[in-house]
C-alpha cells in the first residue's frame, strides 16, 4: 500500500536484517519497500555508535565511518512520539484568502480542494486537502471570521466530527447473516424480521423498529431513556413474544452494542437472531427504508423521552394501513394477512 508507514513488525525485520549484514536494497526486497524508505528509516531512527564519526560517503563511492545502531523498539517509540506531535496547518497566506473567498460563495471544502488545481494551474502552492480546510477552519480561525465562514458550511457546525468514530466492543456469540436460511433471504414466507433503533437527539431516547420482510408490516416500541443491552431486552422481548409462533421465525439486526443481550432475547422470545455484516445497511434494506418513513413523525434530533407505547402503536398503524408500491399497492396489513392465510391453508 503506497504511503503506508512502517509498523513494528517491519522495524524488527530491519533490525535483524542489519545484524545479518543485509544491504538496504536487500531489506527493501524482503519487506516489499523501496530502498529509500529503508534508508530514511535507519537514518531517522538509528543512533551513532559512541566515540565514532557519523557515516559519510567517500570519494570512491563507498562509506566511511561505523554504521548507525538500529533498534526496533526504540525506533517504534520514536515513530509513535513523532506521529502524536501537533502538525502545523498549511492554510496561510494567498491560499487562505482564496479558500475563504470560495467558502463565502457556499463552496464545500471538497469542491474547493478539487477545483484549486484548475483555478491556479501554475501554482503548486495553491493546493490543499479538504481535511486541512476543515481543520484550519475549526482550529485556526477564531471569533467573527470563524462564525462568518462556518455559516456557509452546509452543516453549520462549529467543530469537526472525528472521522473514525468510537470503537465499539464486538458482540459475543453472534450468528452472522451468512448463516441465515434461504427462505429468509428470498422473502418466501412471513415471520422474518429486520430490527434497528430509530434515535432521537443525543440522550433523548429512541424507538425500537421491527419490519416483517415479506409484508413490510411494522412493530414499534419506545425506549424513552437509555438504550443499553438490558433496556433493549426489557422492551424487545415482550414485543416479539406478543407475536404468534408462526411470525417468530428470525430477526436480523446490526452489530450495535444495544444487542449485547441477544442470546437472552433469543431464548426468552423464542426467535433466531442473525447479525448483518459491519457497515452493510443494505442487508437490512426494509428496515432502513421504514426508518426513513418514520422520520416524518420523529425527525432527526427529536425528543423521544416522553414517547408512549400508545403513540408508537398509532404511528405503526398509520404505516401498516398505507398502500405500498412494492406490495402492488396493498397495505402491509393486507399483505401479512394474505401471507399467513397462504401458509395455514
Amino acid at each position: 500500500m503506497p504511503g503506508r508507514r512502517l509498523d513494528e513488525r517491519e522495524r524488527q525485520v530491519i533490525e535483524r536484517s542489519l545484524a545479518a549484514g543485509l544491504s538496504v536494497e536487500q531489506i527493501g526486497a524482503v519487506l516489499g519497500r523501496h530502498r529509500t524508505t529503508i534508508a530514511r528509516e535507519i537514518e531517522r531512527n538509528g543512533v551513532g555508535r559512541f566515540g565514532s564519526l557519523p557515516p559519510r560517503r567517500a570519494a570512491g563511492g563507498g562509506m566511511w565511518g561505523r554504521p548507525r545502531v538500529y533498534r526496533a523498539v526504540r525506533a517504534q517509540r520514536h515513530a509513535v512520539r513523532r506521529a502524536r506531535r501537533p502538525k502545523p496547518f498549511k492554510l496561510t497566506g494567498p491560499l487562505a484568502l482564496a479558500v475563504g473567498e470560495l467558502l463565502l460563495q457556499d463552496w464545500s471544502p471538497q469542491q474547493i480542494a478539487a477545483s484549486l488545481p484548475g483555478l491556479f494551474p501554475g501554482d503548486d502552492g495553491m493546493r490543499v486537502s479538504h481535511e486541512t480546510i476543515y481543520q484550519s477552519l475549526f482550529v485556526q480561525t477564531r471569533g467573527e471570521l470563524r462564525r462568518e465562514l462556518t455559516e456557509h458550511l452546509r452543516t453549520k457546525r462549529m467543530s469537526r466530527r472525528p472521522r473514525s468514530g468510537v470503537v465499539r466492543r464486538g458482540l459475543i456469540g453472534i450468528v452472522p447473516i451468512s448463516q441465515r436460511p434461504a427462505e429468509v433471504c428470498d422473502r418466501a414466507v412471513p415471520g422474518h424480521w429486520e430490527g434497528d433503533l430509530l434515535l432521537g437527539g443525543v440522550g433523548k431516547g429512541a424507538v425500537i423498529t421491527l419490519v416483517e420482510r415479506k409484508s413490510r408490516f411494522v412493530l414499534l416500541a419506545p425506549l424513552p431513556d437509555r438504550h443499553t443491552g438490558l433496556d433493549l431486552k426489557a422492551a424487545l422481548t415482550p414485543l416479539i413474544g406478543s407475536l404468534p409462533q408462526a411470525l417468530r421465525g428470525s430477526l436480523t439486526w446490526d452489530r450495535g452494542s444495544e444487542m449485547s443481550e441477544h442470546a437472552a432475547i433469543a431464548v426468552d422470545a423464542g426467535i433466531d437472531i442473525y447479525f448483518a455484516d459491519p457497515h452493510s445497511p443494505w442487508q437490512r434494506g426494509s428496515n432502513e427504508n421504514t426508518n426513513g418513513l418514520l422520520r416524518q413523525y420523529w425527525p432527526k434530533g427529536a425528543d423521544l423521552r416522553t414517547l408512549t407505547q400508545a403513540r408508537t402503536d398509532e404511528v405503526a398503524h398509520l404505516l401498516n394501513t398505507r398502500p405500498r408500491q412494492t406490495l402492488g399497492w396493498k397495505t402491509p396489513a393486507q399483505a401479512l394477512n394474505e401471507a399467513l392465510s397462504a401458509t395455514t391453508s
